[in-house]
């Protein structure tokens, strides 16, 4: 059996350009126009490309696009492609019964002389999936990690390659995806949204796109909101006061709302938060998604559907460790601060030093970055031994080299209690409640809150039996 081979780059340029149904216009801002230059290299562009164009100066950019917003975002991106796509049909109409058209845009910051910046982009395509047809659009989010200018600039035309190349020959999302990181590694670019809809892709949950990206290596994190919509870690953190809960919510209990709404209380009284500029975020890492290894996509969707019905900003990570989730959030939010809160339980493991055993500079060099200056913890209590664990009595369970670096933090403001955690719901497990759903067992209902027991319900989410399959079961049994 013949190996299969991926294309490289040009091979991919060359079968578009000889494509006779295949046509349209690149217009790209910021990097020069290395995805309309891989066209021309190979020969045969003629057969592909209308226009290519660069409003790199702001003037000519406003004056085609229009004024106003960042130049290098999301907005920018979509009127460029507003404005290419719909100037081929006007200016070519006899080619609408036979061409497949598509605009390509991009508007990207390299890295500068002094390499002080993190080179980034957006990249799009609005592209047909027969002649005639109502288009799709595509659009990513990337960041550049090459420290050469020149390096970004020809890995951003390999991705552009590759997106025009999936979108227009494969058509399965997932394959789209991956490919577009054909001939490189995500040392070298980083995908941290990617967003696939139009007509030809009604079926794609971008959600679960989302988690493809973390799943798949071409991010650490990626986030959608709570109407589903994805969106891009670095724009909607930006300079936030961030509070984040980790959990699995499997199914979201009156334990996690809790957890979160006191813990808010908490946070937006802290003399360096703005209460205006607050961003509450539930994580989900691919540990707690895939704790044998394997994610089950339909029980990741049903978490996403129960947390956006409660208004929820998800993040999907592989950050395990939270000293790493804090690190990449600090980068983000920019010495605003960050809330974490956690379970007393999930602090006792914070403070295991086998964490960090693989890390040169050990617990000390983890602890500096997850209490940075800006990052403080709120811990949830829980019952042990028939006692409230909480920081009070906290200290007297680490081991005797750890309990001045205890002291040290609750010195310094870095660790505070939710005293006003709900103690009575403090008896509820997820797992009991999965499981009493699971079996259709009465009661479940009293643990989650009331948008949770509908969503299960009307959704029949995490295996519930719908009323028809209780009705039957109850049939067969009495029978």
């Amino acid at each position: 059996m013949e190996e299969f081979r991926k294309l490289t780059t040009q091979e991919k340029a060359l079968r578009i350009n000889l494509s006779k149904a295949i046509y349209g216009s690149f217009a790209e801002i910021g990097a020069g126009q290395e995805v309309a230059a891989n066209f021309f290299k190979v020969g045969g562009a003629s057969g592909t490309v209308a226009k290519t164009m660069s409003a790199y100066d702001m003037k000519f950019s406003d004056a085609i696009y229009g004024v106003g917003g960042r130049y290098v975002c999301e907005e920018r991106l979509i009127r460029m492609l507003d404005h290419e796509y719909v100037l081929l049909p006007e200016r070519l109409p006899h080619r609408i019964e036979s061409t497949r058209f598509f605009a390509f845009a991009d508007t990207v910051e390299v890295i500068n002389y002094d390499r002080t910046n993190q080179g980034h982009g957006w990249m799009g395509l609005r592209f047909q999936m027969t002649p005639q047809s109502e288009p799709n659009d595509c659009v990513l989010h990337l960041k550049m990690h090459d420290n050469d200018p020149l390096q970004q600039q020809y890995a951003l035309g390999m991705v552009g390659v590759n997106m025009l190349y999936s979108c227009m020959f494969l058509t399965n999302p997932e394959e789209i995806l991956m490919s577009l990181l054909d001939g490189l590694t995500a040392r070298r670019i980083e995908i941290d949204m990617f967003r696939l809809d139009g007509p030809d892709f009604k079926h794609v949950d971008n959600r679960l796109m989302a988690l493809k990206l973390v799943k798949n290596g071409l991010t650490k994190a990626a986030m959608f909101g709570p109407d589903g919509n994805v969106m891009q870690p670095s724009d909607e953190l930006y300079k936030k006061n961030v509070l984040v809960l980790r959990g699995r919510f499997r199914p979201p209990t009156h334990v996690n709302v809790d957890m979160l709404l006191a813990s808010r209380r908490h946070f937006k009284h802290e003399a360096d938060v703005d209460r205006a500029n607050i961003m509450l975020i539930s994580e989900l890492t691919l540990n707690d998604l895939s704790p044998d290894g394997k994610i089950d996509e339909r029980d990741f969707l049903h978490r996403a559907d129960i947390l956006c019905s409660l208004g929820q900003n998800v993040l999907i990570s592989n950050y395990f460790e939270y000293y790493r989730l804090v690190d990449y959030l600090s980068k983000i939010t920019k010495g605003k601060k960050i809330g974490i809160t956690m379970g007393i339980f999930a602090l006792q493991k914070v403070f295991e030093e086998k964490t960090y055993e693989n890390t040169r500079g050990g617990i000390l060099e983890c602890f500096a970055s997850l209490f940075g200056s800006n990052v403080k913890l709120y811990i949830y209590p829980a019952w042990q031994n028939n006692e409230l664990f909480t920081l009070k009595n906290f200290e007297q369970t680490l081991p005797d080299n750890l309990k001045n670096l205890f002291r040290f933090l609750m010195d310094n403001n870095k660790l505070e209690d939710i005293a006003e955690a709900n103690v009575k719901n403090l008896h509820i497990i997820s797992d009991n409640v999965l499981a009493m759903i699971r079996k259709g067992e009465a009661g479940w209902e009293k643990f989650v809150p009331h948008k949770v027991e509908e969503a299960i319900k009307e959704f029949g989410l995490f295996d519930y039996p719908k009323a028809e399959e209780t009705k039957q079961v109850s049939e067969e049994l009495s029978s």
